[in-house]
């Protein structure tokens, strides 16, 4: 059964910084797309960053750029997202995604992180 499991989140306070991580299991990242998502309640998901794992290609969304950075290994199923210096608007459930063109598209089961002010 393909599946992604987020760890990482937490509590943290303003200016802090956390890292998350998200592993595959049941596929490979192979040729697919992943991404991190967020998502406050009340609110509609969005994008945060995304990570090619054709070419390496990443994204950011312009609220989290020079903050946030992702990363991979895709051989060994891992996605990362660095964030430094948080703030209280980044508040929110992140979530993994992986897709592959309109084939295949798996989410994980998001992980909270809280920044105090």
């Amino acid at each position: 059964e393909a599946q992604l499991v987020e760890s990482g989140g937490g509590l943290v306070q303003a200016g802090g910084s956390l890292t998350l991580s998200c592993v595959a299991s049941g596929f490979t990242f192979d040729d697919y797309a992943i991404g991190w998502f967020r998502q406050v309640a009340g609110k509609e998901r969005e994008g945060v960053s995304c990570l090619s794992a054709i070419d390496r290609d990443t994204d950011y969304a312009d609220a989290v750029k020079g903050r946030f950075t992702i990363s991979g290994d895709i051989a060994g199923r891992t996605v990362l997202l660095h964030m430094n210096r948080l703030k209280p608007e980044d508040t929110a459930v992140y979530y993994c995604n992986a897709r592959y063109k309109d084939w295949y598209n798996y989410w994980g089961q998001g992980t909270q992180v809280t920044v105090s002010s």
